[in-house]
């Protein structure tokens, strides 16, 4: 018996011995697979997390580095990798913005171009209207102004200037007249604007009167609306040329190929200037605790604006039209989010977001190519919000109570006004200056704006280019779903055709009679088979 037991034991050690062995080894390839999965994902998603990891990184540079008391010209030194970033982001926006046009609008036919164009300027306008009023009520609600009514420049260390303000008329003017660029080159580089000459006049009575004369000049900037314009007419001509053009599309293709190259290029260097940009501006703040304890209701109100906006508003309008997830889809662009965040500019986001939504989400290369410089020029919902909270701002402040009038002009004009805003850093303060003209505020308290403005025109580009991929992702959709539409309908035309085609057969005479001898040889040939076997 013992023998036997101990035989036994003995079995029983040799079978748990290969057992014990298989699960060791199972257990480490089940390591190894997890240690390539992580090697994979961080290889997949190396981008954002250095991008991230230079935001993180730029936060501590400034403060480490703020304690000191650099000059200008050392803080310049500090803030000259990120302006390398800003520089390199920029030379690439003008070919892409009209490669990417050109292309986008050949590619398409002029129905399709037609319809998602309409879509694209409900959208667009649509979401505008919601962030303006967003920023009324919470405005309203908050009440960033009120008890505020002792600020002043002086007191918060502050410049007084602010901002030439110009007529209504004539903003709304130099708008229209910058779609339409007199020279090409030119809107390259500048762009019209009104400015005004006072002149000394006679009058009848005699007496000598001022008088504010308007004079067209040429400013410093892209007219990205000029070229935006252009761009789109001249793909859909080229569209309709048919084979004579299709060179010239092939060229804007080729180049729009080669900018994205660049643009590839260029991502990586994203995370080294987003650490000297954040970091540098960190160190530019002269007091920090005085503005927020100051502003710092304004400073909340316009922040939360922004969050319900684009947390919540923006990715229930998504999830509506494509009942999708709308959090996954933003996952894929978080790279181009924290571009945003760290360059205040919607243009210099535009080439990492062409790139991430495409590569990362799958967006068609026609629409984003279409819909994406389009909506960086036009598309301004963080500015909107930004607009609105800043003009009730300065209500409250003034303790002036908006009436209904008002607060209708503040809407309309801050979604026409954020058109044209410009997406460069700062761009929105001026056009606060003609809502504040339209509704017969002072326009001397802009400079407190101005002394936040670097901290709340982040989230505002964060918004605007958010808004921008959502309305792409939903065109995207609606493109796909009208193409499988066609498809299924192209299904339903061939299946009913070859339908007719049978019963047609079976009521013709002819082909009954034909069918009839052909069956009777069919079957008559198997029986003859068989017998001569």
């Amino acid at each position: 018996m013992e023998a036997a037991d101990e035989a036994g034991s003995g079995r029983n050690g040799h079978a748990e011995g290969p057992a014990a062995a298989a699960e060791q080894q199972q257990q480490q390839r089940g390591g190894g697979a997890r240690l390539r999965g992580c090697r994979g994902f961080l290889r997949r998603n190396a981008l954002v997390v250095l991008t991230v990891s230079g935001v993180v990184a730029g936060v501590a540079l400034g403060a480490a580095v703020r304690g000191a008391a650099l000059g200008p010209a050392q803080v310049a030194y500090l803030a000259f990798p990120g302006e390398l970033l800003l520089r390199m982001l920029r030379m690439v926006i003008l070919p892409l913005v009209v490669c990417s046009l050109v292309s986008g609008a050949a590619s398409l036919d002029t129905r399709s171009l037609g319809r998602l164009g309409g879509i694209a300027v409900a959208y667009f306008l649509g979401t505008t209207l919601l962030a303006s009023g967003l920023a009324v009520a919470l405005g309203f609600i908050v009440r960033p102004g009120a008890g505020a009514s002792a600020l002043n420049a002086p007191q918060l260390g502050l410049p007084s200037a602010v901002p030439t303000s110009k007529e209504t008329v004539d903003s709304f003017l130099d708008l229209v007249r910058n779609l339409f660029p007199a020279n090409l080159v030119a809107a390259a580089f500048r762009t019209y604007a009104t400015e005004y000459k006072m002149l000394l006049r006679n009058t009848t009575s005699g007496n000598l009167t001022w008088e504010k004369v308007p004079v067209g000049t040429e400013i410093e900037g892209m007219n990205i609306l000029g070229l935006v314009l252009f761009a789109l007419v001249l793909g859909v001509a080229l569209k309709k040329l048919g084979q004579e053009g299709e060179d010239l599309i092939r060229f804007f293709n080729s180049f729009n190929e080669a900018t994205m190259v660049l643009v590839s290029w260029i991502m990586w260097y994203v995370p080294i200037g987003i650490m000297f940009l954040v970091g540098s501006k960190i160190v530019e703040m002269e007091d920090l605790v005085l503005l927020v304890t100051s502003l710092g209701k304004y400073i909340f109100a316009s922040v939360l604006g922004h969050f319900i906006h684009g947390g919540i508003i923006l990715p229930l309008i998504y999830f509506a039209a494509t009942r999708q997830n709308p959090y996954r889809f933003l996952l894929g662009l978080i790279t181009p989010l924290a571009t945003a965040f760290a360059t205040c500019s919607s243009s210099a986001t535009l080439p990492s977001m062409i790139k991430c939504i495409e590569e990362n989400n799958g967006v068609d290369k026609r629409i984003s190519r279409f819909i994406l410089p389009i909506g960086a020029t036009v598309n301004m919902d963080g500015a909107a919000i930004f607009q609105c909270m800043a003009a009730v701002f300065i209500a409250q402040l003034n303790n002036v109570d908006l009436n209904p009038g008002q607060i209708f002009t503040i809407l309309v004009t801050a979604t026409a006004s954020s058109v044209g805003a410009a997406g460069v850093p700062a761009g929105g303060v001026l056009t606060i200056a003609i809502i504040l003209e339209a509704i017969g505020l002072p326009t001397n308290d802009l400079s407190l704006i101005l002394a936040v403005d670097w901290i709340v025109d982040r989230t505002t580009t964060v918004v605007n280019v958010e808004g921008d991929a959502l309305g792409a992702g939903i065109l995207n959709y609606l493109n796909e779903k009208e193409k499988k539409d066609k498809e299924q309908e192209l299904k339903e035309v061939n299946v009913e055709a070859v339908a007719n085609s049978k019963s047609e057969g079976e009521t013709s005479p002819l082909v009954t009679h034909k069918t009839q001898v052909s069956n009777t040889t069919s079957t008559a040939d198997p029986e003859s088979k068989e017998s001569v076997l």
